[in-house]
């Protein structure tokens, strides 16, 4: 059975929107991503979902926590993978430990019910555990897209945050093993060029790109979402 470990909303970061403020226009912005993602496809909606950004500080472990937390609120079991390994976030956005997580599954063996967390009722956060000095290998193992795998048949999503689409390879190596991706950008920061190499990338290797959330948009009825 997976662990489950209740959190104070003191433990919570800013950035978990849809828990610390449930009925704002950010989370009805996450509550329209969600229906958009649940009628993606007729009849086989996208189960496992990298969710990548073309830079850095665009707003990706943002989207991807919050994402998963209306998932859950939908009924849908669902966990979230932080393959993040170079600048991990999810152990920091819902305020749970950092370890035992990803890597110590791959790395000492062990199981995802056990390691799992459920910071938030319905959802499982698999935080992304010990530091590595070069974690590409260990994203490319065959560990990984059997731990994937086995997380495809015990929940219905399971969306994957990982690095910088444009600045590492990690992100094109799990968009392989998924069903689609999400962009997230901001509306600030990220450079139409950089979008658009981003999603060459990713289309170049037979990576579905399912859509992009734009962040920092002001002027909308969503506020900043």
């Amino acid at each position: 059975m997976i662990h489950s470990t209740p959190r104070s909303q003191g433990n919570y970061s800013r950035r978990l929107v849809t828990v610390l403020e449930p009925t704002n226009a950010a989370s009805e912005a996450y509550r329209a991503l969600r229906t958009s993602l649940l009628y993606a496809r007729k009849g086989a909606p996208p189960g496992v979902i990298l969710v990548t950004s073309p830079g850095s500080a665009e707003g990706k472990s943002t989207v991807c926590s919050n994402l998963g937390v209306m998932l859950a609120r939908a009924g849908k079991s669902t966990l979230i993978v932080d393959c993040d390994l170079r600048k991990p976030a999810m152990h920091e956005i819902f305020g749970i430990p950092r370890t035992p997580g990803l890597v110590d599954i791959l790395v000492e063996g062990g199981s995802l019910e056990v390691v799992c967390q459920e910071p938030v009722p319905g959802l499982r956060v698999l935080p992304a555990g010990v530091s590595l000095a070069d974690p590409a290998e260990l994203l490319a193992s065959q560990d990984l897209s059997n731990l994937l795998a086995d997380a495809r048949e015990q929940f219905d999503y399971v969306l994957v945050d990982s690095s910088p689409a444009g600045l590492f390879s990690d992100p094109a190596v799990l968009a392989l093993r998924g069903d689609g991706v999400l962009l997230a950008l901001d509306a600030r920061k990220t450079r139409k060029e950089d979008v658009r190499q981003t999603v060459r990338g990713l289309t170049a290797i037979g990576a579905d790109v399912l859509g992009t959330v734009v962040n920092n948009v002001k002027g909308t009825r969503y506020g900043h979402y």
